[in-house]
């Protein structure tokens, strides 16, 4: 008995310094995984021993709030979901009611009030009791409705989130974050829970309402909304779109189909955009809801499902360390090939030098791989722990000192060269990248060789190649085919738009749509462009103080500011700017666009057109949708069957260029 009271407050410190990381300091120091099974242990030791510890996770429902943040307290507790892993027990679970499927996504959960049909009020979860006011920060997210049609009192709960594109280019176009976030929840805490909105506005945050609560937390049915809205949840959710909200995605269930629409789910995982740890269940009927009440910690009416992860063990061979331009070098396990969810898998990131100490790993070790999400592998757990891994002392690229950094109890290494060949490649591949100059061929393999040889120090580098053709013949793997290939793709590239120079330069914050929005303030003329101050990039929407003083730095840099010279001395730019409003024929209009074209090379020309027309192009249709192009009209895909719920024209590309004309 007191071995088990000694290993339950063990393991309530570990989960409750894991669960203040996580929710208030926004940063993971153990996979879901660990968590999971740690927290599974202390529930089976609770049990046996008839014994709960004073602070135990099982009986708390998130953590206490700490922030700068204003803190208030929620009209009534939000419960934490119970959960399986077990696609039967769901089943079981719902019977013969019927249920909403939806994803359970991974962000951080936001509940707003509305009042004569204006957004008065945002407060975060928190610890279920007390939330954080992040009200300026939540009229910021992309997608969220400030005003609605409905004149009544409405509190909408849901998730925010950041898409993994998003995070990527963000966590990529500013380099302070690669030692803070590891991954889209993380970014989007941060993100939420900022002092100043204008970051948040920055951060593309976007809001997936997941249900609601009328005039009052009891949902009084002598309301004055919609028939129907008070007793299903589906019903509710078909609401909440035609006042604006984007849903969580859903599916209707009952017990004899719940496992096959599991199944479904499973399946879109990998093309999920947005982050998601599991599937929730709900009883549609909301008044049968009520009745079930609640437990100490659980509402009886909706259960979660988190997926069974497939664990393989494998022996570690190697770390490598890997350089990016921001100067961060990564550790990346590899070890012997393994199959998890029908793919092989070699190597999983560490993320930073304190997880790779926490696993205590060693050349050798026999390692637990998973794919965290059924998407991204990780390790784990390290089974023989001989912690014999040395961190190198120099950049494995240039050979500069690395330097060990430690932000917020999180230690990374870092190469302090500002001329490391690490970087110089990374620069170089996102310059030539497709959004970016789209040199077609030039892959990171090739742009390495070329820099070792010496043929490049800069981006203008790129566009006199020909100088070394002899040279470039005759090196392993290329030929005259290769080269003439690569002086074509150059030539071409060389005739560009300044927001695709602008983006190609890899300036802090700018990102493919910054940079498109930035070049139309200033009418395609790259020396206003580039001679912005900073008050007037503070006016250009979508651009805050962060951005603003990323930008002017760069341009104010002497070593940046030549070598923009010398690409201008072999680039041709076209600053041809129209702004004839006659023929922005689709002003104020919002198109999706799914499936395959015909008459345009790719998606992005076709985005193209329709932006030159005064369209805004967006990924998933919504009620603020007012086109879906589509090629194959009767197709069953998710879009198609959105749009026609929501009355929504579905188009092909015929009928569009007849519209264009």
């Amino acid at each position: 008995m007191s071995n088990a009271i000694s290993r339950m407050n063990e393991l309530v410190q570990i989960l409750n310094r894991a669960a203040k990381a996580y929710y208030v300091d926004g940063k993971e120091i153990m996979s879901n995984l660990e968590y999971d099974a740690l927290y599974d242990e202390l529930m089976k030791l609770e049990g046996e021993t008839n014994t709960v510890l004073a602070g135990s996770p099982t009986q708390q429902v998130g953590y206490e709030v700490l922030s700068e943040l204003p803190k208030e307290e929620h009209p009534s507790r939000m419960l934490s979901l119970n959960k399986t892993k077990d696609r039967e027990e769901l089943a079981a679970w719902l019977g013969d009611h019927e249920g909403l499927l939806s994803w359970k996504l991974d962000g951080l959960t936001v509940v707003l009030t509305y009042e004569n049909g204006e957004l008065v009020k945002a407060v975060t979860r928190g610890n279920g009791t007390v939330g954080e006011v992040i009200t300026a920060n939540a009229k910021t997210f992309v997608n969220l409705p400030v005003k609605i049609a409905y004149k009544g009192l409405l509190v909408v709960r849901g998730e925010a989130v950041i898409s993994y594109k998003d995070f990527e280019e963000i966590n990529d176009a500013i380099p302070e974050l690669d030692a803070k976030y590891k991954n889209p929840r993380n970014l989007c805490s941060g993100s939420v829970r900022q002092l100043n909105s204008a970051i948040t506005k920055e951060r593309r945050v976007r809001f997936y309402a997941f249900s609601h609560v009328g005039n009052s937390e009891a949902l009084d049915m002598d309301s004055d909304m919609p028939h129907g809205v008070l007793k299903s949840r589906r019903i509710a959710m078909e609401w909440l779109v035609s006042l604006g909200f984007d849903v969580v995605k859903y599916r209707m269930v009952r017990g004899n189909t719940v496992v096959e629409a599991v199944g479904e789910f499973e399946g879109e995982v990998e093309s999920n955009p947005i982050p998601s740890d599991g599937l929730v269940l709900t009883l549609d009927d909301i008044e049968y809801s009520r009745s079930l009440g609640e437990t100490a910690k659980f509402p009886r009416d909706s259960i979660a499902f988190k997926w069974r992860d497939q664990i393989a063990e494998t022996i570690l061979r190697e770390i490598e360390w890997s350089a990016s331009r921001t100067g961060l070098i990564n550790p990346i396990a590899i070890f012997d090939p393994v199959d998890l969810e029908g793919t092989t898998v070699t190597r999983a990131s560490l993320h930073n030098i304190s997880i790779m100490e926490d696993l205590e790993l060693g050349i050798g070790d026999r390692v637990e791989v998973y794919k965290a999400n059924m998407i991204i592998p990780q390790i784990a757990e390290n089974l023989t722990r001989s912690n014999s891994i040395e961190i190198p002392k120099a950049c494995p690229v240039c050979g500069s000192s690395a330097e060990i950094k430690s932000e917020n109890d999180v230690k990374t290494l870092f190469c302090g060269n500002p001329h490391c060949t690490a970087k110089k490649i990374k620069s170089f591949t996102l310059f030539v990248s497709r959004d970016a100059m789209d040199v077609d061929g030039l892959s990171e393999m090739t742009i390495e060789k070329f820099i070792a040889k010496g043929m490049i120090h800069e981006p203008a580098d790129l566009f006199k190649l020909k100088r070394y053709r002899d040279e470039i013949v005759n090196m392993e793997g290329f030929g005259e085919k290769s080269f003439d290939n690569i002086i074509a793709a150059t030539e071409k590239a060389r005739h560009t738009s300044p927001d695709r120079l602008l983006y190609a330069l890899g300036v802090t914050g700018i990102g493919v749509a910054n940079a498109k929005v930035i070049a139309r303030h200033c009418k395609n003329k790259w020396e206003s462009i580039q001679d912005l101050s900073r008050d007037e990039l503070l006016t250009i929407d979508g651009v805050g103080d962060v951005l603003a003083d990323g930008f002017r730095a760069f341009f104010n840099d002497e070593e940046k500011r030549r070598m923009v010279e010398d690409l201008l001395e072999v680039l041709d730019i076209d600053e041809s700017y129209e702004e004839n409003l006659d023929n922005q024929v689709f002003a104020g209009k919002t198109f999706v666009i799914t499936g395959s074209l015909n008459n345009f090379a790719n998606r992005d020309e076709l985005v193209s057109v329709l932006e030159k027309a005064g369209a805004k192009v967006a990924g998933s249709v919504s009620s603020k949708t007012s086109y879906l192009v589509n090629n194959d009209i009767t197709s069953n895909s998710g879009k198609n069957k959105k749009a026609k719920e929501l009355g929504i024209p579905i188009i092909d590309e015929e009928t569009l260029i007849g519209m264009l004309e």
